[in-house]
């Protein structure tokens, strides 16, 4: 009985942790499937998109200053010329916001 429940134990912690990995692999993924086109791969846009869609590079002094839940805000919402970016779960939204906030 006591290896039974030690098994099971063990199953739900690998599952835990490839959940975890999953979900810090998924910001990337939907950044690059849903941003990357408009904001650049390093978070610092083509010089032609920059001037036509006023689109920021992650490193502009405006775009520190925002706050997580603010960028989400823009996402869901949109703001200037983008427009809102359909289909995300709240927690895709935060997780690929994450993971631009991170570009150097």
């Amino acid at each position: 009985m006591t290896k039974t429940i030690r098994s099971q134990v063990v199953l739900a912690l690998a599952f835990a942790m490839a959940g975890a990995v999953s979900f810090a692999q998924s910001g990337e993924a939907t950044y690059k499937a849903r941003c990357q086109s408009c904001h650049g791969s390093a978070g610092i846009p083509n010089a032609g998109i920059a001037k036509l869609l006023g689109v920021k590079s992650v490193t502009d002094p405006a775009v520190k200053k925002l706050t997580v839940e603010e960028m989400m805000a823009v996402v869901k919402n949109g703001k200037n010329k983008m427009k809102p970016i359909k289909g995300l779960s709240d927690a895709e939204i935060k997780s690929a916001v994450l993971y631009y906030r991170g570009l150097k």
